[in-house]
């Protein structure tokens, strides 16, 4: 047990970690969404879920570059659980999917999850944050 008792000094580590997986699944995500400045309205994609799916192709990747960085990490993470909360809320009431299986709920829940964490603990100490505004 002696080993996980000193891990809470790694803590600002985990949180670059944190930071990088966070930033990376929403790098990933938003930049797919570039193809959809190319479709146009239908009956499945009608042009208000369009429209949104465009800003998050722009706010996502550089939300993603800020937590990568450090920089704004509290803001970007905050921005990134109103993202996921709609997600979820799609998937629950427009596409009746449950917490797991066949297109769950559950990867975005714990992207959410993750968020929050970065929005109550901030960036760390090897960060932008820390650098610029002494968060």
């Amino acid at each position: 047990m002696g080993f996980f008792a000193h891990l809470h000094q790694l803590g600002d580590w985990a949180l670059v970690v944190l930071r990088v997986g966070v930033g990376a699944i929403f790098l990933v995500h938003g930049t797919q969404k570039r193809a959809m400045w190319k479709m146009q309205p239908s009956p499945q994609m009608p042009a208000s879920l369009l429209s949104l799916l465009k800003v998050l192709s722009i706010a996502e990747p550089l939300g993603a570059l800020a937590v990568l960085s450090g920089l704004l990490t509290q803001l970007a993470a905050a921005g990134f659980c109103l993202v996921m909360l709609g997600a979820i809320r799609l998937k629950i009431t427009q596409m009746h999917k449950g917490f797991s299986g066949d297109g769950g709920w559950e990867f975005e829940f714990i992207i959410l999850v993750a968020a929050i964490a970065l929005v109550i603990t901030g960036a760390g100490r090897f960060a932008l944050d820390r650098l610029l505004f002494g968060l």
